[in-house]
């Protein structure tokens, strides 16, 4: 098994439990709801935190398989599976080497977790891997401003955010980074909105990407 002592957040996991509720009314749900619409089959969601995802996931999918690497995140998670209207299965692992056999997937999904992985292009890679060929990511993400002195402001402020935050950087730019890991961005969305009542209105992007045949 995976040593997962380098994801353990503790503070942080019981900060995003509270937050997380904000967010889901401040419009995170509505959004949730558009990354996952029209999935269908197998499902692996990579960094399923304390499992919001869940109750936004369509009856065509016959299976999630949900990895989490933080103790804490992945306890809350079991617990809205079992509430959930597809069936989850929990997994302990990381991003860096995902707990599947290659080509396992119909489909992908990152929500909010490509910001705090430490190593996306590894990441990317092994969501790649365990997709099936013509398979689809889904993913809903903040990433850097367009804006030239909003981006500036996120690359001094992320160091300070990332430690206290869960690794979470604030300046990724995450459409091309799916572009440069082999995957065909099919649709994308980018818009901003404030998540939190304390946080600023930021970009983000959504969209739906696909391993070649």
């Amino acid at each position: 098994m995976a040593d997962l002592s380098r994801y353990q957040h503790p503070r942080f996991a019981k900060a995003y439990a509270r937050i997380s509720l904000e967010s889901e009314a401040r419009g995170t749900a509505e959004h949730r709801d558009r990354a996952l619409a029209g999935l269908s089959g197998r499902v692996l969601e990579l960094g399923a935190g304390n499992g919001m995802n869940f109750s936004h996931y369509p009856d065509t999918v016959t299976e999630v398989v949900a990895v989490e690497p933080d103790d804490i995140l992945r306890a809350m998670a079991e617990e809205r599976a079992a509430r959930s209207p597809v069936p989850i299965r929990l997994v302990a692992g990381h991003a860096g080497a995902l707990p599947a056999e290659d080509g396992c997937a119909d489909a992908a999904v990152t929500s909010l977790v490509l910001c705090s992985v430490p190593d996306v292009p590894a990441a990317l890679g092994e969501l790649r891997r365990v997709l099936r060929p013509g398979g689809e990511l889904r993913f809903f993400e903040h990433v850097r401003s367009a804006s030239r002195w909003r981006g500036l402001l996120q690359d001094v402020v992320t160091p300070a955010w990332s430690l206290g935050g869960g690794g979470c950087h604030l300046n990724r730019d995450t459409a091309t980074a799916i572009e440069s890991a082999g995957f065909e961005v099919e649709e994308l969305d980018r818009f901003s909105y404030a998540p939190l009542r304390f946080v600023p209105a930021h970009a983000h992007v959504l969209g739906i990407a696909r391993k070649p045949a």
